[in-house]
């Protein structure tokens, strides 16, 4: 396993700041990924009549959309090299207007795997399209690769629930359960077996294995297309390589300083959406959409720090506001059979 270097060391945050917190969340995740239903609370009730409201509602669904496009990226058939653990927390704006925040766990262990992400809107947002929600993702490490195999959702938006589970072996969708299912359109383009094969769900997805032995934060994180089903659209995300910029965690917040590689991103669709949808034309014809990558301490893992698109109604932006990563110890034969 190839040590981190001194000025990755240098990046990290506290070790001791994310144990406890990122444990007892890992704990709950577990237990979402086994129920998977009624995991949050009502917060239907509020009045939903005004331009305003369907303006933000729209806005709020598109970028939700692009968001999980945006931090979708690849890690099946990839070495992960090391086991580490990250606590972040992020917030979003949309022309410097907070909108809402949301917290992301990952443990990476000798055997398995596992993410959890929270999130809710904020602010003016929350008065007129009130949403909220938990996802959790899991899998197996077999000889250092990641292999996804079970992804769950739940999100409270206006007067409906979402729900989503999506089971896969080896990259393939085993099992799909999407309540609400798509509207009946004539218009959209289905979703075939084909586009459920070599797939990574999007929690999952968003720890980047970076190939080599040099600092992940390299031009090499960007340069892949990423195959993406969520449920409902199976789309590609064609990254490139923009810049190496460094980061600081706001005043006051534990978290990250030092080199991010900026991504640019490509949204392309495949299957499960409707080619006229004003959304989706937006998102394709989107050419300034950055996902900003920061490392994770002792692997060759990257994962979002930033992301960030123009809307009709500004920049929209989600960053980290805490950013605690921090290198596990390697399992040895003599420890892992003392488990």
């Amino acid at each position: 396993m190839p040590e981190p270097s001194d000025h990755a060391a240098a990046r990290t945050g506290e070790s001791s700041a994310c144990d406890l917190p990122g444990r007892l969340r890992m704990e709950h995740t577990i237990d979402l990924i086994r129920a998977d239903k009624s995991i949050l609370p009502d917060i239907s009730g509020r009045s939903r009549g005004s331009a305003v409201h369907r303006n933000l509602t729209r806005f709020s669904r598109a970028l939700r959309l692009g968001g999980a496009a945006v931090v979708a990226v690849c890690l099946t058939g990839a070495s992960a090299s090391a086991q580490g653990k990250l606590d972040a927390h992020y917030t979003v704006t949309l022309a410097g207007v907070p909108i809402g925040k949301g917290t992301w766990v990952v443990d990476v262990g000798d055997e398995q795997f596992t993410a959890a992400g929270t999130g809710m809107t904020t602010g003016l947002l929350r008065v007129f399209a009130a949403s909220q929600g938990s996802s959790a993702a899991r899998g197996a490490v077999r000889g250092d690769v990641l292999v996804p195999t079970l992804f769950v959702s739940t999100i409270h938006n206006d007067k409906r629930v979402e729900e989503l589970r999506i089971v896969l072996s080896a990259g393939t969708v085993k099992e799909l359960f999407v309540e609400p299912p798509n509207a009946p359109n004539p218009d959209r383009i289905p979703v075939t077996d084909a586009h459920r094969r070599g797939v990574v769900d999007p929690m999952s997805a968003a720890l980047l294995r970076v190939p080599g032995s040099g600092d992940p934060v390299s031009p090499e994180a960007c340069r892949r297309t990423v195959p993406v089903f969520d449920g409902r659209v199976r789309f590609d995300l064609q990254l490139s390589f923009k810049r190496i910029e460094n980061v600081q965690t706001h005043q006051g917040y534990q978290g990250y300083q030092g080199p991010v590689v900026v991504c640019g991103v490509q949204f392309v669709p495949l299957a499960g959406f409707v080619p006229e949808r004003p959304a989706i034309r937006y998102l394709i014809a989107q050419q300034d959409m950055e996902m900003v990558l920061a490392p994770i301490p002792g692997t060759r893992i990257v994962v979002p720090y930033r992301i960030s698109l123009q809307t009709p109604l500004g920049r929209g932006v989600l960053e980290a506001t805490q950013f605690v990563a921090t290198a596990t110890p390697r399992s040895t034969p003599a420890t892992a059979a003392a488990r």
